[in-house]
């Protein structure tokens, strides 16, 4: 067996394999990876990344690009080579038959598609993972959908110090500092989607893009997402593209295109796709965006579609814009939950506090409790969860029932 590479050039390749991982889409149904292969010397004879789904792996791209120079190396990996058979051939098996000897890996796989690591050593292969920041980052928020089984799904919520989104007359703009609605842009481009429901897009027409303080589109923008079965306005910031042009969506998630799943149609132009999706369910809705390649939500609608979300057993996170006024009156920030006494209270964990002008940003997760499962989130999804999250979608779409919204930020 050729001796390993120098350990400095194994953390190089680590970096290097970072920045090809970073290459990949963001949002997509597979991680991110990035692959480097070296030789006893540590020169790179081969490197790749994967480009999405359906298309070849990060390591069959760099076993490619080596051609013959790839047997007697080592393949350094940010994520562990997969095992499954599915649109493409188990990586592991690919690494042994191109006579690679030594594999190093960032991370491990959490999903079914991990298990590399032994049918490498089981093939005689030496692997060793070896820990690395930045290729933790790269899959962050894959890896924790896919611990999930769907989308991380965060409420946002904008309120003044007694928790109403707006006031007696419903005027709501602008309820807090303009730092904290820049803030609430920014957390835009790091979610796939943004969510709302129909009455909160009838009412507000918001556009849901991330911009900056002038009004400038940001390079990152979410997959803009409606929930409801009414339809929205053809001139409606979204509801048509630049063209004004509805366009089916041509790659459906499986199963939903058979009529299984809700009628949906999707929207495009420069601010990003509208995805317009005619259900009341939100475990449906979370399905369909898993299969997109979706794996944060935030939802930034009324508190009448958190709440459903709430019900269902479907919020991870809530992140908490707090301005400090008072207004005694007014639509609050959060609707019925159903608990009738403070045994039962829906207890948080503050995970974190900065400021934002005059303003607080508070990022909280559930904590176990009589109203949470054990492992911290809200109540499980059983049918009777199910069956008052969906009823609570359909109310908060109705054709008369829109609760003013804590959306501030249009």
């Amino acid at each position: 067996m050729n001796p390993a590479p120098p350990t400095a050039a194994v953390e190089a390749a680590l970096d290097r394999a970072v920045e090809l991982a970073r290459c990949g889409p963001r949002h997509d149904r597979n991680p991110r990876v990035g692959c480097v292969l070296l030789d006893p010397e540590g020169v790179t004879v081969g490197e790749g990344f994967h480009a999405g789904h359906g298309t070849p792996h990060a390591e069959a791209v760099a076993l490619a690009a080596a051609g013959d120079s790839a047997r007697g190396t080592t393949a350094v990996v940010t994520l562990e080579p997969c095992s499954h058979h599915g649109r493409t051939p188990p990586c592991a098996d690919a690494l042994v038959a191109a006579g690679i000897t030594r594999v190093v890996y960032a991370g491990a796989d959490p999903t079914h598609a991990g298990g590399g690591a032994r049918v490498l050593r089981e093939a005689g292969v030496v692997v060793r993972e070896h820990r690395h920041t930045g290729a933790e980052q790269v899959v962050a928020d894959w890896a924790r959908a896919a611990t999930l089984g769907r989308p991380h799904v965060t409420w946002k919520v904008a309120s003044t110090l007694d928790g109403r989104v707006a006031a007696a007359d419903g005027t709501s703009r602008w309820i807090t500092s303009p730092e904290s609605r820049a803030e609430a842009h920014r957390v835009r481009t790091r979610v796939g989607a943004v969510v709302v429901g129909t009455g909160t897009a009838l009412a507000d027409d918001p556009s849901l893009t991330a911009r900056d303080r002038a009004g400038r589109l940001l390079p990152d923008q979410p997959l803009r997402v409606v929930v409801g079965h009414r339809d929205l306005p053809a001139g409606s910031r979204l509801g048509k593209t630049r063209a004004g042009e509805m366009v089916p969506e041509e790659e459906a998630a499986d199963g939903w295109s058979s009529g299984e799943g809700p009628r949906d149609d999707q929207v495009s132009s420069k601010e990003g796709p509208v995805l317009h999706l005619r259900t009341h369910d939100p475990a449906q809705v979370l399905a369909e965006l898993r299969g997109r390649g979706v794996h944060s939500v935030l939802l930034e609608g009324g508190p009448t579609l958190a709440g459903a979300f709430w019900r269902a057993g479907l919020v991870d996170e809530l992140l908490v814009h707090l301005a400090p006024a008072l207004l005694g009156a007014g639509p609050g920030a959060v609707p019925d939950l159903g608990i009738g006494t403070l045994a039962d209270a829906a207890r948080l964990d503050l995970v974190d506090v900065d400021r934002l002008g005059p303003d607080l940003q508070l990022r909280l997760r559930s904590v176990p409790g009589p109203a949470t499962t054990r492992n911290g989130s809200a109540p499980t999804h059983s049918a009777a969860s199910a069956s008052t999250g969906t009823a609570a979608v359909h109310a908060a779409s109705s054709e008369h029932a829109h609760t003013p919204s804590d959306q501030e930020v249009p």
